[in-house]
């Protein structure tokens, strides 16, 4: 497999707080790697600095073999990088179909395509991902598992090579955080994408990551596959909160 994304040694601080400090990591194409840590550890950060929403301190990204640590978070979108997110961030005055036509209209294919046809691609992704219904509800009137699955669509619809996805299992029940993990896993078989999966359920990423890093307090302090970061002590410990920086 070829390797799609490599970290090097990336560090970022808020005033004197380490948020990341000296994190590599890589992924190789059509991988799922999961990203694990207890709350600030430092995972949405790290997301934060590859996507481009945050500038590194220190250390680079390279994308495909490109250097993109300096390139704006747009750019980044237009090369095949794109995340969902924790919280839902939905347009409220939107409806769910003209939400993924915007996405559609500033993903890396056909970036000059017009609005209709945008129109057309985001009701294919809203049907993937069982919205149809939906498409002309305002995202303000979507529950919380139909917002995750329009971050998902709209994520989608940019026509990534590479997709982050944050923490889908928050705030759902049961039954909606399985239908959601099984939706990502189709989406990776169907459309191709590498996954880089930020999860706090551990039984989710030994189901469907191949490799697991495990992040705590900033810093890097396992990786390897999921059945042996479940079984790793230093890692119980950092979970049961016993363990310190």
């Amino acid at each position: 497999m070829s390797e799609i994304l490599r970290v090097n040694n990336v560090s970022k601080h808020f005033g004197g707080l380490m948020a990341v400090s000296d994190v590599s990591l890589s992924i190789n194409e059509g991988e799922t790697v999961g990203l694990m840590g207890p709350n600030g550890a430092g995972k949405t950060t790290l997301v934060n600095m590859i996507t481009g929403k945050y500038d590194v301190d220190a250390g680079d990204v390279q994308f495909m073999g490109h250097d993109i640590t300096k390139v704006p978070t747009y750019q980044r979108c237009h090369l095949g990088i794109t995340r969902t997110y924790q919280i839902p961030r939905p347009f409220p005055e939107l409806t769910a179909i003209g939400s993924v036509a915007v996405s559609a209209l500033h993903g890396k294919k056909r970036q000059n395509q017009s609005f209709e046809d945008a129109l057309t691609d985001a009701t294919h992704y809203l049907e993937f991902c069982g919205l149809f219904s939906k498409r002309n509800v305002l995202g303000k009137d979507l529950t919380l598992y139909e917002l995750r699955s329009l971050e998902l669509a709209r994520a989608l619809a940019t026509t990534p090579k590479l997709l982050f996805v944050d923490e889908v299992m928050a705030g759902l029940n049961p039954g909606e955080a399985m239908k959601a993990v099984r939706l990502i896993e189709r989406a990776k078989e169907e459309f191709g994408v590498t996954i880089l999966w930020i999860e706090h359920v551990m039984a989710v990423l030994m189901k469907a990551a191949q490799r697991v890093v495990v992040l705590h307090y900033g810093k890097k302090i396992a990786e390897g596959l999921p059945q042996d970061i479940a079984n790793d002590p230093f890692v119980i410990e950092c979970y049961l909160g016993s363990c310190h920086a």
